[in-house]
């Protein structure tokens, strides 16, 4: 099942930016998409962890992780911002080309990003969300699945994502796009109380 839909117009990032606050949407191809509900605190507490892994291994250089909500606007060739119909809010957000930031999020393909699947996204950020990475170029994607404790990691190759692969939530993994960082999947995935 996919997220809802605002309505069955086509939208740009400047009507986006009009909308009043309260309520979040994420556009693709110019489809306004309705974000779930917050997360639980099984998805944040992860969140949390990959980001604080992140920021630390990345502290020292020109790289920056932002985490959702993070305006990310995917412009096709010669799109002006307002002309934007993508803009997504990943989970997590990796960019090392600091002119790629500016006072609204960021413009262009991230370096990395990372999505915490839950039930009410799962589907969405797969299918939709995955070929908007893909025609954005961004390097690398990871999909971290809790409940199955497996990651699944797209790296694009001559502009396309093949198969992931598949790793489970064990030990520790790298991103090709960003190797000084090393996930230690115990610690993100360690749940308040031993248990």
């Amino acid at each position: 099942m996919g997220l809802p839909l605002r309505d069955r117009e086509r939208h740009t990032y400047g009507e986006y930016l009009a909308w009043p606050d309260g309520v979040r949407y994420e556009l693709i191809d110019g489809d306004a998409y309705l974000t779930s509900p917050a997360p639980a605190p099984q998805h944040q507490r992860l969140v949390g962890e990959l980001f604080r892994q992140i920021a630390d291994a990345v502290q020292d250089s020109h790289c920056e992780v932002f985490v959702a909500p993070f305006d990310v606007r995917l412009p096709r060739p010669g799109q002006s911002d307002e002309e934007t119909d993508t803009v997504v809010q990943p989970d997590l957000t990796i960019v090392c080309d600091p002119a790629k930031i500016d006072d609204r999020g960021c413009r262009g393909a991230p370096d990395w990003v990372i999505e915490v699947l839950s039930p009410a996204t799962a589907a969405h950020d797969q299918t939709v969300k995955l070929a908007a990475f893909e025609r954005a170029g961004v390097p690398e994607c990871w999909f971290v699945h809790p409940g199955d404790r497996t990651v699944a990691v797209y790296g694009l190759t001559e502009g396309r994502y093949g198969r992931p692969m598949i790793a489970e939530l064990e030990g520790s993994l790298a991103p090709h796009a960003l190797p000084r960082v090393v996930i230690d999947w115990a610690r993100a995935t360690h749940r308040p109380g031993g248990a």
